[in-house]
């Protein structure tokens, strides 16, 4: 059970990067493209599954955020991710502050998978 909710998990979180950094450069290009009605619906699918295996993996493993220092650093890492996220494909009005977004985006996504790797609070 642990490796089909570990594989299932990782799978989505690289689907989910990937849309995000398509919908984000595609949408640098050629804005409309974020209007099309699969790039609003997909992202959220992929993101209710990496959700869920989470949480499955949270129940498999018995660790949980707020009691593992490391897991209530990587769910913070989600949070600003998802932030900044939203920061460059929906909130900014400039394109500075897109881009802003998207590299503040990147680097919590790189904070949170190097605290999920190493299982570890200090990643400096």
């Amino acid at each position: 059970m642990y490796m089909m909710a570990k594989h299932l998990h990782l799978t989505a979180v690289g689907l989910s990067i990937l849309l995000f950094l398509v919908r984000f450069l595609y949408g640098q290009i050629k804005p409309e493209f974020l209007t099309r009605k699969w790039v609003k619906i997909v992202p959220h699918v992929i993101d209710t599954i990496l959700l869920g295996s989470a949480a499955w993996l949270c129940v498999i493993l018995a660790q949980y955020p707020l009691v593992n220092a490391w897991l209530t650093v990587k769910v913070l890492g989600v949070i600003g991710y998802i932030l900044m996220g939203l920061l460059a494909l929906k909130w900014a009005e400039t394109k500075i502050m897109r881009w802003v977004g998207f590299v503040g985006a990147l680097l919590c996504l790189a904070v949170t998978a190097k605290v999920a790797i190493t299982k570890g609070v200090f990643f400096l």
